[in-house]
């Protein structure tokens, strides 16, 4: 494929203090996001959180109660969607059924009156590796191929933003896989910015560079996938990308970088580099997946909590994920590795678990240990009233 030029109005997307009402509804709250030109940015959520009505305010199909976006150092706040230097792919393609798949991909090449659509239109198809089907109807596709021809459609009009609401909804989860490498593959081909919306925490993780959890129209936290993940700053981010266990804990003291803890009458250590918090109560948080699980009594190292009793255990392939009751009432996750190398855990096994230090972190201790954590009887709000 020929090098393509840069996007029209490339530039950092910015948005300045940006809130959104809707009635005495906020659906965003007073936002304010730098995103890099070219990077891979992901808005992560649950449902009614603000991030697409954010993505909206972006395409320009929402106009801002208050604040500015720009691009590029332009304001396009105001502008209608078709100024704008911005695409979107949406979760339902849109394909036209009447047109074939080499016609679609040029459609807005022809509204705009473009030269050499041939050529153009050749090259996002090969981009998606799509160019043998150019002849093909839409419901002759599959789901990953219609997916396909959508952003090719939307990239091949080189957008300076090309905005992704929930582009894998609707495919079945080996398929979403395949498509989240690909995704990123095509991104950084183009080297347009994608920003993506999604409530899919592996998703998000497995392709930006860069993730916004957003949280009552809020942005809570944002980094880079690995660093949220390893040192969330709230328990609404520790629980809502991936799972944490979170125990109480009463600082006691400290010991060199170390702060030392009570969980419950047993002391354990957290380096004090590991706490986005400060004051006598914490929470702890350590991942299912740093958790040693061993039999009652042996030697471990590290933090280490005793007594405990198997109560759970589910054989997933890659690892065997088990619920573990401490003697003071409190389920813990553990995901133990298949390794081969450590037995089955069976239900009624008495065991003990360890991890090391600097694997858990620290939050405010006042938190709600449960904030983030997504329930099947909390009910979707109503997309008209809350987007």
């Amino acid at each position: 494929m020929s090098e393509q030029p840069p996007p029209a109005g490339g530039g950092d997307l910015r948005l300045d203090q940006v809130t959104k009402r809707f009635g005495t509804f906020t659906a965003v709250d007073d936002l304010s996001l730098t995103i890099p030109a070219g990077s891979f940015f992901a808005l992560l959520g649950p449902s009614g959180c603000g991030k697409t009505t954010t993505l909206r305010m972006v395409a320009g199909l929402e106009e801002p109660s208050a604040g500015t976006i720009s691009i590029g150092g332009e304001d396009v706040t105001l502008a209608r969607p078709y100024k704008r230097p911005v695409n979107t792919v949406f979760q339902n393609y849109a394909l036209f059924p009447h047109l074939d798949v080499f016609e679609n991909v040029a459609f807005g090449l022809r509204r705009r009156r473009a030269k050499e659509v041939r050529e153009k239109v050749g090259e996002a198809l090969d981009l998606v590796q799509l160019a043998h089907l150019a002849k093909r109807k839409p419901h002759q596709l599959s789901g990953g191929q219609q997916q396909r021809i959508a952003l090719a459609r939307a990239i091949v009009n080189r957008p300076a933003v090309l905005l992704l609401d929930e582009p894998l909804g609707a495919l079945d989860l080996k398929l979403r896989r395949q498509m989240q490498l690909e995704l990123k593959r095509i991104q950084n081909d183009v080297g347009i910015t994608f920003i993506h919306v999604t409530h899919d925490q592996e998703e998000a993780m497995t392709m930006a560079d860069t993730i916004a959890v957003m949280n009552n129209g809020k942005v809570e936290q944002q980094g880079a996938p690995a660093k949220l993940y390893e040192t969330p700053r709230t328990a609404f981010v520790a629980n809502f990308l991936g799972q944490s266990n979170m125990l109480k804990a009463e600082l006691k003291g400290t010991m060199g970088d170390d702060l030392l803890l009570d969980v419950h009458g047993v002391r354990l250590a957290l380096p004090r580099s590991r706490a986005a918090a400060e004051g006598s109560e914490l929470l702890i948080g350590v991942r299912p997946e740093k958790i040693r699980i061993s039999p009652a009594g042996a030697d471990a190292s590290g933090n280490r909590l005793e007594g405990g009793i198997v109560t759970d255990a589910s054989f997933t392939g890659v690892s065997t994920q088990y619920l573990v009751r401490m003697p003071w009432g409190q389920e813990v996750m553990v995901f133990a590795q298949n390794v081969g190398s450590e037995g089955f855990r069976s239900p009624g096994d008495r065991v003990t678990l360890s991890w090391e230090p600097a694997h858990s972190f620290a939050l405010d201790g006042t938190e709600d240990v449960s904030a983030g954590v997504e329930s099947l009887d909390t009910p979707d709000p109503d997309p008209v009233t809350v987007p």
